[in-house]
């Protein structure tokens, strides 16, 4: 017994001073300032180290490289020493003893640190995270999944029992950090159920953090792009905190942010104006490649001329020296800033041949289309990518592959069509998606109609294949039941062929699958119906109903496409009064919710259609908001600015025209006069033609005049003034000048809305040509703006004649007598 005790109290006093001592390496492990001191005190206490000093080690390794800037790290120097395989080897024989947490975190440490995804030290370390998987706490469960993440186990088993552990203990998560990480690892392997359920906790920890680091806000809005989902009510709170944290973005941050806004088809003015600030502020200090290449990405499209000559001389300067994504990232920026500058474009060329052979198939079909959108000059570069394309495309079995290199193809100059491609994609029509039918047939179409096919029975062989083509999408949609994952094939399809063979069956579905149209779908219908351009009562009907059952539940910006829809096509429907007034209402308590340019689209959304709440106008229609608009155009993209700056036009002549009780002054004078003066309108064969039958029915030409502007710049394609007896006035004698034949002038009397009062009983009548863009697709029923303009002109005094396209082109009008006799009873009346 008394020997026993000797032995334990030995072993004790041995424990209890290996104890200390281990105790003091590991204070000594947490106390190193640099890594050659961690790995020093490994190489002398190689045989003491247990499990616990091996991960603190690794942990601590990261941890220093993690002090450094990304340029400074040394992850090579690191895994290359001999002391970090030691630790490796022994972490990998001691994982089993390892704690929970100290395994999630050396898997973290060495993925930090660059250590291959297959690494065996990896593998092992995941392998014991995921028997251990349900008890870890929330905090080690999120790390892991963000391992599993960059491994890219996006679809892994493992990720799958992440989610659901995600989906048992979702009510618990409090943190939103864990929250965020956990969302993104999980993003690709969840159902759209658990996906809303997720938003709607980030939504609720947002609201109740007040304060939230802009990272997170990061993960909310990369989630978002993963599921490919844009959820307007977070991504606006995202954005407020991108907004508040602007002193703390740098150009990586802003870089990711304009990305994954881009991809998510997100926009704000504001945030676009702040990091403009934030990076001109920073373009001296970007010397690496990369930095360039993201500055260069977000900067490029909003800079004025001076800052834009300046990136693009430093981007031809650094050429050289960008890896082959960073030159895609050029590429693609110049196309978005419609920039040809031929020197840049060279530079970039001859970087391409080198890199050419490392893009994968799918940045490979990107770099041929921004090549072809620059005109790039390099025909030996477009040789080679052909080359590489058709390479890919004998390898390829996915059919959306397949159609993605035909497409290209169809976009490379000269090309010659061979046999393989005709055959390759005989093969895939079967499995194509609506999408991928319409990327083949828009190329077969253009290959035929260019004469590019060449080999024998070429031509019978396209007319074959674009008949099954045919055939494979009336499969494809008659046999549609699901209305969601239809409306998702139809978001990319648009073209010739799709309009002249797959249109009316397409509607014909819609219609089939109505009862599936929720407040959660009406959305992508609307945008569907827009893009078509077609007014299908039914589903215009059904949308109304919907959006006024639901509309506390769709989203403000949403209810704009929406209220779009219907003034575009100018379609009331049956509860029209309710619809509009319930639209109105949910807007105008929701303004703050708009940017200054969506405003103003709104405002001349809600005027063609009639409407013009005061709140929404003269919110527009102050100083301070004029001011902060004409900030925020500037960092638009050109296309928007125009089309927001035209839109302000409109409206501002509505307003006038409509609601003087607004007193609102016309104060676009200046801009209307340099729009004018700049267009390239010239008098085509139809107006003089016309115009030659008015001088012979009104009796001379000086009786009509032809490409009027009227006071508030509306033109119409002619003008003539008949007194109370329906005699026409000669605009001599009323010392009007008559315009000149070649185009458009702007007349003297343009600004004098009181212009010289006509003889008692005298009518001034415009006289209007109305082309297939003023109807609805396959219809006689009028859009929006043709009949905004008629009711205008009429308030200035006008009579106005439409004459339809159809009614014009018609067998009964084929010869001039019947033309002279159709054009005299519009002008006289029926006599």
């Amino acid at each position: 017994m008394l020997c026993l005790r000797q032995v334990c109290l030995f072993t004790l006093r041995r424990y209890q001073a290996r104890t200390v001592s281990s105790d003091l390496l590991l204070s000594q492990i947490k106390s190193c300032t640099h890594e050659d001191e961690v790995f020093s005190l490994v190489g002398r206490n190689e045989a003491k180290l247990s499990e616990k000093h091996v991960g603190i080690a690794l942990n601590m390794l990261w941890q220093l490289q993690k002090k450094r800037p990304l340029l400074l790290r040394t992850s090579d120097y690191i895994r290359n020493h001999s002391q970090f395989l030691t630790l490796c080897v022994l972490a990998e024989n001691k994982v089993e003893h390892m704690e929970d947490e100290a395994v999630v975190d050396t898997l973290y440490s060495i993925l930090r640190l660059n250590v291959e995804d297959h690494d065996s030290l990896a593998e092992v370390l995941v392998t014991e995270a995921w028997k251990r998987l349900e008890r870890l706490s929330l905090p080690a469960l999120s790390k892991f999944a963000l391992c599993l993440y960059k491994q890219r186990r996006h679809f892994s088993p493992v990720i799958g029992k992440v989610a659901h552990i995600v989906d048992m203990k979702l009510d618990s998560i409090q943190d939103i950090r864990i929250l965020t990480v956990l969302m993104i690892s999980i993003s690709d392997v969840i159902s759209q159920s658990f996906r809303d359920r997720l938003l709607h906790k980030a939504e609720q920890l947002l609201e109740e953090k007040g304060e939230v680091h802009f990272n997170y806000a990061k993960r909310i809005v990369h989630f978002l792009q993963n599921v490919k989902l844009r959820y307007h009510p977070l991504l606006e709170k995202c954005n407020k905190i991108f907004l508040k944290s602007a002193s703390h973005l740098d150009i990586h941050s802003i870089s990711l942010i304009f990305g994954l806004y881009e991809q998510l088809g997100f926009d704000s003015a504001e945030f676009r104006l702040v990091a403009k600030q934030l990076l001109a502020e920073t373009i001296d200090d970007c010397y690496d490649p990369e930095t360039f290449a993201k500055l260069f990405f977000t900067l490029g499209p909003m800079a004025g001329s001076k800052v834009r000559e300046r990136l693009l001389i430093t981007a031809a300067c650094m050429a050289e020296e960008f890896s082959s994504h960073q030159v895609l990232i050029i590429l693609k920026t110049m196309q978005k800033m419609k920039c040809r500058n031929s020197h840049l474009l060279k530079k970039m060329s001859s970087v391409l041949h080198k890199h050419l052979d490392s893009y994968p198939l799918s940045q490979l079909v990107k770099l041929t289309q921004y090549l072809v959108a620059l005109r790039c000059p390099d025909l030996e570069l477009f040789a080679k990518l052909k080359m590489l394309l058709f390479g890919f495309l004998k390898s390829s079995v996915i059919p959306a592959d397949t159609a993605a290199i035909i497409r290209v193809l169809a976009l490379l100059p000269s090309f010659q069509v061979e046999e393989i491609i005709i055959n390759k994609a005989a093969a895939v029509l079967p499995q194509c998606r609506l999408h991928h039918l319409n990327c083949i047939a828009t190329a077969l179409v253009k290959w035929n109609n260019y004469d590019q096919l060449h080999w024998q029975n070429s031509s019978e062989l396209c007319v074959k294949l674009l008949q099954k083509l045919n055939d494979c999408g009336f499969w494809r949609l008659q046999n549609a039941n699901n209305l969601n994952l239809l409306l998702e094939e139809l978001t990319h399809v648009n073209g010739e062929w799709f309009e002249e063979v797959l249109s009316e069956e397409t509607m014909a579905t819609c219609q089939r699958l109505i009862d599936q149209m929720t407040w959660a779908n009406v959305l992508q219908l609307s945008f569907f119906l827009i893009k078509t351009n077609h007014r299908c009562p039914s589903l215009l009907d059904r949308i109304a109903s919907v959006t006024v059952e639901n509309v506390y539940k769709i989203h403000p910006f949403e209810i704009y496409f929406i209220l779009f829809l219907f003034s575009a096509l100018n379609y009331d429907p049956p509860a029209n009064e309710e619809f509009f007034e319930s639209c109105i209402q949910h807007l105008t308590s929701n303004l703050s919710c708009f940017e200054t340019h969506h405003l103003v689209q709104l405002g001349h959304v809600l005027a063609v259609a009639g409407y013009f709440p005061p709140d929404l106008i003269m919110t527009i229609f102050t100083v301070s908001f004029l001011s902060k608009l004409d900030a925020q155009l500037e960092v638009l993209p050109d296309t928007l600015k125009q089309r927001v700056r035209l839109c302000l036009m409109k409206l501002n002549r509505a307003v006038c025209l409509e609601c003087p009780e607004f007193h609102i002054p016309w104060f676009h004078e200046r801009y209307c006069q340099s729009v004018f003066c700049n267009s390239s309108s010239r008098i085509n064969p139809l107006r003089r033609h016309v115009h030659r039958m008015l001088t012979e029915i009104l009796g001379g030409s000086h009786y009509a005049r032809i490409s009027v502007l009227t006071p508030y710049y509306y033109e119409i394609d002619f003008e003539c003034v008949l007194d109370e007896n329906k005699k026409p006035l000669s605009y001599m004698a009323q010392n009007i000048p008559l315009d000149g034949v070649e185009g458009i002038q702007l007349r003297d009397d343009i600004k004098d809305e009181r212009r010289k009062a006509l003889p008692p009983g005298a009518q001034r009548i415009a006289l209007e040509f109305l082309d297939s863009k003023a109807f609805s697709k396959d219809s006689r029923h009028l859009k929006g703006e043709p009949v905004v303009k008629k009711r205008h002109l009429e308030m200035l005094g006008y009579r106005v004649v439409q004459i339809p396209h159809f009614e014009w082109n018609s067998m009964v009008l084929s010869t001039k007598g019947e033309q002279l006799e159709y054009l005299r009873k519009q002008l006289y009346g029926t006599q």
